[in-house]
């Protein structure tokens, strides 16, 4: 396959007559310093947007959409991990924000992938980078395009698409092996990450149960154009799809490992229109009965087309997602209060337990736990859920800072969700850090070493302890360097001190 690959890029390269390929075993690049003229790359606009070559840069002028953008023709192959870089310039604004994006087809269906985002200030020179794995598609467009700002001239250089393969030092111990006496070590996984078997397999040693970090909530599940033709007859009726959350379900059902379900009702990222009446923004909200009836809908689809395509993968669900507010404890404001009302939570849990399999267990998850007054709402909704009897668990969002890990609070918090008889989840821990100095590492592993002594105290009472996402890279918190994996997954300190609790 690399063989293929290399060749393709070889004969595309020589045609262009300005490509530089650089070849090493089992490894393709493709680089362009613009020295021989635009090397295959154009202007992608309907018209207008022109591009020339000067100093090694390639600038775009006449753009009249922020998609008009140079772009250029790659022969990547799907499942493959690639790192992709370029340094963008504009002279024009104080601040201009930039994408790598790229357009792909299937069947003759185009398609849009968003992949690296940065901001350029005023008159430098500014590298975005990041890494992308392709899902299967006929062909691949890379482009730069702005965000914004439609009619701006901007120059690129330096554009580096990278076939990475990943070097794994297979005597890593492994995490879910080492705690598997405690409770499952699981982290997130997206869908990028899913597509990459390579890297999937090396997740796979080391952990026990993973969560789609997006690719399961609302905004991915929900089909709204689906939704507006059933309107027509039926306002109650729902249509989903799984097209994001598939390769990280078809991995795990192929290799034995369990999910953990996020999320089915959230505040955030839910559509709008699934409120609305015949599923249109700007239309009246729908009627009380028409929601809970919407609602049971969605979740009975879910759980019946799990149950169909993954049966037993996904073992537990966070039915509800940060219902309380922060600052009064109270419910959060939102279209689940304003349509269905403050027993939303309730409702919601009532349905999932009604379509779940019986073994599944269903959790509300929030962040900010060991916080007041949030603290003191979430206790009460918990109980007000242990009461009704379709909860299972309590998920502890455990987002935290090197010097904010409050472990007395966290202890006090775990009690009195234990105390009503609920099971623990640790559902998406990080610990942040300024930088990546020893002593920002070793306070890091302290951190991560102190909690995990605390969970493996309560051990008895938690289900999993998850980390939400894998290496610092694609963390959604990567500048501040919160998991216990660098970018090319080797171990950080805090990964070996977590290992000395049980070494």
């Amino acid at each position: 396959m690399f063989k293929r690959l290399t060749a393709v890029l070889t004969a595309l390269c020589l045609m262009l007559c300005g490509c530089a390929l650089a070849q090493e075993e089992k490894f393709v690049s493709y680089h362009s310093d613009f020295s021989s003229g635009t090397d295959g790359w154009y202007a992608r606009s309907a018209g207008g947007a022109s591009i020339s070559v000067q100093d090694g840069a390639l600038t775009i002028v006449g753009r009249t959409g922020s998609w008009n953008s140079p772009g250029r023709d790659f022969p990547l192959e799907a499942g493959k991990e690639y790192a992709l870089s370029v340094q963008v310039r504009q002279d024009a604004v104080a601040s201009a924000t930039f994408m790598i994006s790229v357009a792909h087809s299937s069947l003759g269906v185009e398609s849009y992938e968003n992949l690296v985002t940065g901001a350029a200030a005023k008159g430098e020179w500014v590298t975005l980078s990041g890494t992308w794995t392709p899902a299967p598609f006929d062909n691949f467009i890379l482009y730069v395009e702005t965000v914004g700002n439609d009619t701006l001239d901007f120059s690129i250089r330096d554009f580096t698409v990278k076939l990475y393969e990943m070097k794994v030092d297979e005597e890593i111990p492994s995490l879910k092996e080492a705690f598997a006496a405690y409770f499952p070590v699981g982290t997130a996984v997206t869908q990028m990450e899913a597509r990459n078997t390579r890297r999937m397999d090396v997740y796979a040693s080391q952990f026990a149960i993973v969560t789609p970090g997006n690719e399961l909530k609302p905004d991915s599940v929900l089909d709204i154009a689906a939704c507006k033709k059933l309107a027509k007859e039926d306002e109650t009726a729902v249509a989903v799809h799984f097209n994001a959350a598939q390769p990280m379900l078809s991995y795990c059902r192929d290799h034995q490992i369990k999910v953990h379900g996020h999320v089915l009702v959230w505040h955030s990222q839910t559509p709008d229109a699934f409120f609305r009446e015949s599923y249109s923004t700007g239309k009246p909200y729908v009627s009380r009965e028409i929601m809970l009836a919407r609602l049971d809908n969605y979740i009975r689809l879910i759980m019946e087309y799990m149950q169909e395509k993954y049966p037993g993968v996904i073992v537990s669900w966070d039915v509800v997602n940060e219902a309380i507010d922060d600052g009064t404890g109270k419910l959060r404001a939102s279209n689940w209060t304003k349509v269905i009302g403050e027993d939303f939570v309730e409702r919601a849990f009532e349905i999932a337990r009604k379509y779940a399999p019986a073994d599944t267990r269903l959790y509300y998850n929030d962040y900010n736990s060991h916080l007041a007054p949030k603290a003191d709402g979430i206790i009460a909704l918990l109980t007000r859920l242990a009461a009704e009897g379709n909860i299972d668990g309590y998920g502890f969002q455990s987002h935290y800072s090197s010097g904010g890990v409050m472990l007395s609070r966290i202890r006090n918090m775990f009690e009195q969700v234990e105390a009503l008889g609920l099971r623990v989840r640790v559902s998406e821990l990080d610990i942040t850090i300024d930088n990546t100095s020893d002593p920002m590492l070793k306070a890091q592993a302290y951190c991560y070493k102190n909690l995990f002594g605390l969970y493996m105290e309560h051990a008895a009472h938690i289900d999993a302890v998850q980390f939400w996402g894998v290496t610092d890279d694609l963390s959604w918190l990567a500048a501040k360097h919160p998991l216990i994996f660098d970018a090319r997954i080797q171990p950080k300190p805090a990964f070996w001190a977590i290992m000395e609790l049980v070494q």
